[in-house]
């Protein structure tokens, strides 16, 4: 995972309750470790944490991506929700890595709008680069998964056909609470996504129902530009997203959103007006 602690950012293994900190290991961030494929190595050389987990703050697993891919429509139930979607390719807009915010840290609805809606998501980081990669080699490119909010400005939105400008306001995007390997995933079919909001569940699907699985974002997405090592890519969110319910249900100052992701761990948020 990434942190602060100290005034300092640094990163390191989350053992049991606290993190070790592999700040001094001879690379600046956890995007670089996992450019010189040295996340094993660094996991072997912590047997103990350095801080709790209590105690630092959380900053976005990767914090300096080069890019950030997410993926819209990418659930039947949101197309059919939505009334979008069905074509017969990935819908992909990016978001900025300044919009992002960290676990446990406070996402912003903005003072030009009334409709910042949750989107739990799968992050998908990648560990080795890429162009062109084939659907049976995906894995091979994959650093670890993570827990997302996709936190949507639905008004701005919804001003074009392009979602970049509702979907990058400051601190809309959640990302975290750390990284969890491939290895640690008993089956990337299996992989849950719950969201919720002030305690009462709003949406909830596997992995397995995604219209297009984690094979086929990765080679869509590297046909088009080659994939760096920290790259992210928002992988969809469910059906249940607030603007489609009846009435909406948008977040507001003093909410809670939490992301849980079965077996990644929960993304949790206060939200703020801002």
């Amino acid at each position: 995972m990434s942190f602060e602690v100290d005034g300092r950012a640094t990163f390191g293994p989350v053992i049991d309750d606290g993190v070790a900190d592999a700040g001094g290991a001879g690379y600046a961030d956890l995007k670089a470790a996992i450019a010189d494929s040295a996340l094993i190595d660094l996991a072997a050389a912590f047997d103990t944490p350095d801080h709790p987990l209590d105690e630092v703050t959380y900053l976005p697993p990767i914090t300096n991506p080069d890019k950030i891919l997410c993926v819209g429509l990418n659930y039947r139930e949101h197309q059919e929700e939505t009334g979008r979607g069905g074509e017969d390719n990935p819908t992909i807009f990016v978001r900025f890595a300044a919009a992002q915010v960290g676990h446990e840290g406070t996402m912003l609805r903005p003072l030009e709008s009334n409709s910042l809606d949750y989107e739990g998501e799968i992050a998908l980081i990648i560990g080795r680069p890429g162009r062109r990669i084939g659907k049976d080699d995906w894995l091979d490119h994959v650093a670890g998964f993570s827990c997302y909010n996709d936190g949507s400005v639905r008004e701005y939105q919804r001003h074009t056909s392009q979602f970049t400008p509702g979907k990058n306001f400051a601190a809309t995007g959640g990302f975290g609470p750390w990284m969890v390997s491939p290895a640690e995933i008993p089956d990337l079919d299996a992989i849950e996504i719950t969201t919720r909001l002030n305690g009462e569940v709003m949406q909830n699907a596997k992995s397995a129902q995604m219209v297009f699985g984690f094979a086929d974002l990765v080679a869509y997405c590297s046909t088009f530009t080659e994939l760096a090592a920290g790259d992210v890519i928002v992988t969809g969110t469910p059906g249940g997203v607030g603007a489609a319910r009846n009435p909406p249900v948008f977040m507001d100052a003093g909410d809670v959103v939490e992301v849980e992701i079965d077996p990644i761990g929960t993304l949790r948020h206060r939200i703020a007006r801002g």
